[in-house]
C-alpha cells in the first residue's frame, strides 16, 4: 500500500468518525439560541461601555496626576 493511499483511508476515516460524533450532538433549540444570543450581546455592550468610562475615568485621573507633578 502507497503512503498516498494510506493518507487517503486515514482521512476517510477520520470523515466518518467526525459525522458519527455529531449525529450524537444535542443541538440547542431556536428559543434556546435567541435568548443566548441576546444575553451576549447584552454583555458585549454592557462591558463595552463598562470599560470605556473606565478608560475615560483612568485617563482623567492620570491628567489630574500629571498636572500636580508638573
Amino acid at each position: 500500500m502507497s503512503q498516498k493511499e494510506r493518507w487517503y483511508k486515514r482521512f476517510w476515516n477520520f470523515l466518518k468518525g467526525a459525522r458519527a460524533e455529531l449525529k450524537k450532538v444535542t443541538w440547542p433549540s431556536r428559543q434556546e439560541v435567541t435568548s443566548t444570543t441576546i444575553v451576549v450581546i447584552a454583555s458585549i455592550i454592557f462591558f463595552g461601555f463598562f470599560l470605556f468610562f473606565c478608560d475615560v475615568a483612568f485617563g482623567w485621573g492620570l491628567a489630574k496626576i500629571k498636572a500636580l507633578l508638573g
